[in-house]
């Protein structure tokens, strides 16, 4: 017999398409595989991180012992904050006393649920997101997603505010305490940075209401030339939390290498927090989520070693720049609408409303719908996956190699022009 959260979380296996179908095509070896637009990867750059690592990085007995033991365990805080203070540009420059090291950023995320929230509390986010936040609040902590009723253009207004404070008024006449709001910046799924003014606005809100501000900051390194004049630069949320907006207290920044680094397979993450007491609570459950001492070698030898993150970085945006303007050339050329304004990430949002099945089923119905008769045709676009207002929203995943991005773009749109 299983308790209530064991029936619980066995039962997300249940719910359609709640779980990603895997990337399976190889153009040599696998052909007529699936091509999976859901997976945020950049996978071209992969190699360039295991040939460093192979090449560069010095394992030794203490890379396989227990962190306690391990010089790594103290490298890796130092380079890692060397890296962070030049990407994030905080106001005050980060100390290694200021990092938690975890297996990543989703188990930092839920480290933070567990150490923020008592169970059915919530986190306050605007729409559309990455989905599978709810998963990582949610399956350990069984913290919920507050979801604010944002139309795309309204998340990057100082007004989504206005937004926020309705989202937190029906949570509370809910039963649902709301302990913090979640941004991910760069913005997950739609490519874009947030504007200044719109992060000290979110920041003015959560120190009005005593709210923690996570700021997911997972693809900093990822903003590219678009071609777009009016695409904002990036601004981590450290370059702005003075006390006199916000309490420094309530100001918890993610960061990971799965990302920036194209090593998802590593399971490294950072928390990055003034707030002594949530680190220590986070430690006390890094007995679960604890990084291997390879990784923590690997992370500290690729910090230390800033020309190859120079040149790697430089690489990774030229490839993204590359990529992007394939697949939106591609969307443009067939009349297809998406968010314009990307410079970051990995994906457009793309609006596929045009090809939904008319009649009766519902929205969500239509959506696996058209999803399925993309898969059947080897091109996997994930359902409902980032909770949009309107439905029809799909993310594109487009880090991909510039064949298998080609190959997917032609599978999908071959299905799509046979439903108009």
């Amino acid at each position: 017999m299983l308790s209530s959260r064991g029936k619980q979380n066995a039962e997300t296996f249940n719910i359609p398409w709640r779980y990603a179908h895997p990337h399976t095509y190889d153009k040599e070896t696998n052909p007529k595989g699936v091509i999976s637009f859901g997976l945020a990867e950049h996978s071209p750059l992969r190699s360039d991180i295991a040939e460093y690592i192979t090449n560069k990085v010095v394992f030794t007995e203490d890379s396989v012992g227990y962190k306690s033991a391990s010089p790594a365990a103290a490298r890796l805080p130092r380079a890692a904050v060397s890296h962070l203070n030049q990407l994030l540009q905080p106001i005050t420059p980060i100390d290694p006393a200021e990092l938690v090291v975890a297996s990543g950023v989703t188990a930092i995320g839920s480290m933070l649920a567990i150490s923020l929230a008592e169970p059915s509390d919530g986190i306050l986010v605007s729409r559309p997101v990455y989905g599978r936040f709810e998963l990582d609040y949610g399956i350990e902590a069984g913290v919920q997603m507050v979801y604010a009723d944002t139309d795309i253009e309204e998340v990057f207004s100082p007004a989504v505010v206005d937004k926020y404070e309705v989202a937190l008024e029906d949570a509370t006449a809910r039963g649902v305490t709301v302990r913090a709001v979640m941004v991910v910046n760069p913005h997950n799924p739609v490519g874009r940075c947030y504007p200044v003014e719109t992060l000290r606005a979110i920041l003015e809100f959560c120190n009005k209401h005593r709210l923690h501000f996570i700021s997911d900051e997972i693809y900093a390194s990822c903003v590219f030339d678009s071609g777009d004049a009016s695409a904002h630069p990036f601004t981590s949320i450290l370059s702005l939390s003075t006390p006199d907006l916000i309490d420094p207290n309530l100001v918890h920044v993610l960061y990971g290498l799965s990302k920036d680094f194209a090593s998802g397979g590593l399971r490294v993450g950072f928390l990055i927090t003034k707030n002594a007491a949530l680190r220590q609570s986070c430690k006390s459950i890094l007995r679960l989520h604890n990084t291997c001492e390879l990784a923590v070698t690997a992370t500290a030898a690729i910090f230390e070693d800033s020309e190859f993150v120079s040149q790697f970085t430089a690489k990774s945006q030229q490839h993204l720049a590359k990529t992007y303007r394939i697949i939106t050339s591609k969307l443009d050329k067939e009349g297809i609408d998406y968010i314009r304004g990307g410079n970051a990430g990995f994906f457009v949002y793309v609006d596929l409303s045009p090809y939904l099945p008319a009649g009766s089923q519902t929205a969500q119905e239509k959506e696996f719908a058209l999803a399925q008769s993309l898969l059947d045709a080897g091109v996997f676009l994930h359902p409902g996956e980032e909770h949009s207002k309107s439905p029809g929203w799909f993310r594109m995943v487009f880090s991909q190699d510039q064949d298998v991005l080609e190959e997917g773009l032609r599978r999908m749109l071959n299905v799509l022009r046979t439903l108009v």
